[in-house]
């Protein structure tokens, strides 16, 4: 099976690590949930009979239910005519800025949010505190490459029995789930930031309530992985390495190439990502 990329571009996205995560997963699924969904990188290369996406960021989770409603075609035929109507290109700062203006002010349809997310400095996608779209301007465009992508994610979904939530992980209910699923967290990491975690961030609470919850479907004899960090840029998540102790830790070959990490190469040695499963 072709692995897919995800047209949302999310900082730490996990498209790169798929050929050493996937094999890592349980062999037979019936219910794979991915309570962090993202850009969704892992969930639409996965093999299972039934695939739950679940993220707290309501946009996203919109753009996906409306990608999968209106099909590849509609989809980019929306994004091409939202681009001529406002005149957007590489160089096109100011009409960039008028749509970010006309999103803010209430027309949060999830293709304006898409079109922004294309022309956004990176192609990142960033909130303030007030809801608000607030990425400068990238120099960017919905190019061939995007569109080609984006029209296999959405092909991808046709083929898949996919469903997206837009809930708090903790209202993950277990006891409707069997030894047969499988749970998938990639959450915001407790030691780094990036910007898609910035509205309300990633507390040292949240980190705990999601371990206890792992805890919990580890009783109920459910396999779960987790993708995290125990070490980043000289920074220690002493709760996770503490933790993690009762697991199986799977040390991953990680190099991130993102303008929003501004590492170089030879930092990425003090990063030490891992998968940890309970199987």
């Amino acid at each position: 099976m072709e692995l897919i990329k995800s047209p949302l571009n999310y900082v730490g996205g996990k498209f790169k690590l798929l050929s050493q995560i996937l094999p890592l997963f349980p062999e037979h699924i019936r219910i794979f949930i991915d309570l962090f969904s993202g850009g969704c990188n892992v969930a639409v290369n996965v093999n299972a009979q039934q695939i739950i996406c679940n993220d707290i960021l309501a946009e996203v989770i919109a753009f996906y239910n409306g990608c999968q409603s209106f099909g590849s075609k509609t989809t980019v035929e929306t994004i091409e005519a939202i681009v001529n109507k406002f005149d957007l290109s590489r160089e096109n700062q100011d009409n960039y800025l008028k749509l970010r203006n006309f999103y803010n002010q209430g027309n949060k349809e999830w293709y304006y949010f898409y079109t922004l997310v294309c022309h956004s400095f990176s192609n990142q996608i960033r909130f303030n505190k007030k809801g608000e779209f607030n990425l400068p301007f990238g120099k960017r465009t919905f190019n061939p490459v995007i569109k080609e992508n984006l029209i296999k994610f959405i092909n991808r979904l046709e083929e898949l029995n996919i469903t997206f939530l837009n809930r708090d992980f903790r209202e993950l209910k277990i006891n409707k789930l069997t030894s047969d699923d499988f749970v998938y967290c990639d959450p915001p990491y407790l030691i780094t930031c990036a910007s898609y975690n910035e509205r309300g961030g990633w507390r040292k609470k949240d980190e705990k309530d999601l371990l206890n919850l792992l805890d919990r479907l580890h009783s109920n004899k459910i396999k779960f992985a987790l993708s995290n960090v125990l070490e980043s840029k000289g920074n220690s998540n002493d709760i996770l390495k503490e933790w993690s102790q009762k697991y199986n830790i799977h040390k991953l070959n990680v190099k991130y190439g993102n303008a929003n990490y501004q590492r170089k190469e030879k930092d990425d040695s003090t990063t030490k990502e891992v998968l940890i499963t309970n199987y």
